[in-house]
């Protein structure tokens, strides 16, 4: 059996959940992977087959996404050039993890392509959504990697086929010694804000790590230190709170390491927003920006304690084997449904497809 495993590059989320998941996929059939997007600071320890620019959005300093960075990065024409290259017909089983190359690619030559994402999740009718709607944000979760069907990751089971988080097997199985620091994590935030708020909080050590800066530094008691993977893992691993965006998976750690965590969404990121939504049915605090008028709630999060129980058990392996057993065969079925006439139908019209990137790009 050949599979095609496409993973989304941007952001370290997808990368992390990958390099779980990927030794499970090996000893199922044969096995490429490919990656799209271009922020990811997380390496993958596998050999990669494609690698594509993709679709990706550009983490700002101001709290949310550089929409003239992000548009400037946007090259439709090589994104079209690439989802017409890609053999997606090869292949027995595409897994896709919102991933928009693969996803395009399937589209257009009618491949059943099997989705396994937390965006899966998000947009489901039975996960929490923020109050305040966002219907282009709604519109890009939906259309940026379409799939034939979806599978889902959240912090909690809204629905039966939305599963717990895939914990990373360097988080779930140490036993940590707690010390007294702060883990912050806020990719879309500068150096300069950050110091600016978090100095104002003088009794605790801030262990930040930086999108922005590749030095290790230090600016009083906080300690900046560039992303790197197992730095970033001993330091959530020793924590006693994070303080971070409403991304997934290290949220999704913190709370499974029973951390005290806060989280900050980025701004006009619709995906965080939702995330943000869940996380306060949990009881976690969210702050809508890093600023000067927060700090009191900054304050009072790291002097009180924080108990939110959950319960994240080791089930992946359970997931991929289901995955695989009800979608192995669903190419065959759809093809022989269709017959003849599949060749005639056209699944992609490349003036939809540019429509819905121009959204996703202003």
């Amino acid at each position: 059996m050949k599979i095609l495993y496409a993973i989304q590059g941007t952001g370290n989320g997808h990368l992390s959940r990958a390099r779980e998941i990927i030794p499970i996929l090996q000893q199922k059939g044969d096995l490429d992977l490919l990656i799209s997007g271009t922020q990811a600071d997380v390496d993958l320890p596998h050999p990669v087959k494609y690698r594509f620019k993709g679709l990706c959005f550009i983490f700002g300093k101001k709290g949310g996404v550089d929409v003239m960075a992000t548009y400037r990065k946007s090259n439709l024409k090589r994104l079209y050039e690439e989802i017409k290259s890609l053999p997606v017909e090869n292949y027995d089983l595409v897994i896709n993890d919102f991933e928009p190359v693969s996803a395009w690619a399937c589209k257009r030559k009618h491949k059943h392509c099997v989705g396994l994402s937390h965006q899966a999740a998000v947009i489901h009718k039975n996960a929490p959504k923020p109050e305040k709607k966002d219907l282009i944000g709604k519109s890009i979760l939906h259309n940026y990697a379409p799939v034939s069907i979806a599978y889902g990751f959240h912090f909690a089971n809204y629905s039966e086929d939305i599963f717990t988080p895939v914990i990373r097997s360097e988080i779930r199985n140490p036993q940590a010694e707690i010390n007294p620091h702060y883990t912050v994590y806020l990719p879309a935030y500068s150096d300069k804000r950050i110091i600016r708020v978090l100095s104002e909080i003088k009794n605790i050590e801030w262990q930040i790590f930086s999108k922005h800066n590749k030095e290790t530094y230090r600016e009083g008691n906080l300690f900046f230190r560039p992303i790197e993977n197992d730095a970033f893992i001993q330091s959530l691993l020793h924590c006693t709170g994070i303080l971070c965006g409403a991304g997934f998976e290290t949220p999704a750690e913190a709370l499974f390491l029973k951390k005290k965590l806060l989280v900050i969404p980025m701004k006009g990121q619709y995906e965080q927003q939702c995330n943000a939504a869940a996380l306060a049915t949990l009881g976690v605090p969210v702050l809508k920006s890093l600023k000067e008028k927060h700090l009191d709630k900054i304050k009072s999060w790291a002097k009180n304690p924080q108990s939110i129980p959950v319960l994240y058990p080791d089930i992946t392996e359970k997931i991929i084997d289901m995955v695989i057993r009800e979608n192995i065969f669903e190419e065959n079925r759809r093809v022989i449904a269709l017959g003849d006439g599949i060749h005639s139908v056209k699944a992609l019209k490349e003036k939809s497809l540019v429509q819905i990137l121009k959204q996703s790009g202003d």
